[in-house]
């Protein structure tokens, strides 16, 4: 449950993957890929040179064009990515 985290940190995986920490310690892989589909300001992220731009602002992920995810929303993919690896929620 997000309990209003911050992203602490982050570092580029691969593709279109971030690894995501939280400043309660909380990481994991996040593949930002189904996200480059919705809508224009998040297609300039397809530029895999211009994803590799993101940097943390607002407590969460952003790149230069104003593209952000909304931390709870990192939060969740970030806690539901550490239930699968733990086998739970299956």
């Amino acid at each position: 449950m997000w309990d209003m985290n911050d992203v602490a940190k982050i570092e580029y995986k691969d593709k279109y993957v971030y690894h995501i920490t939280f400043d309660d310690g909380l990481g994991a892989d996040v593949d930002f890929e189904p996200l480059l589909d919705r809508g224009p300001v998040f297609q300039a992220l397809r530029d895999i040179t211009f994803f590799q731009q993101a940097r943390i602002d607002g407590g969460t992920i952003t790149w230069p064009n104003g593209a952000d995810i909304s931390p709870e929303s990192l939060y969740e993919k970030v806690e539901g990515a550490n239930q699968r690896l733990r086998g739970e929620g299956l």
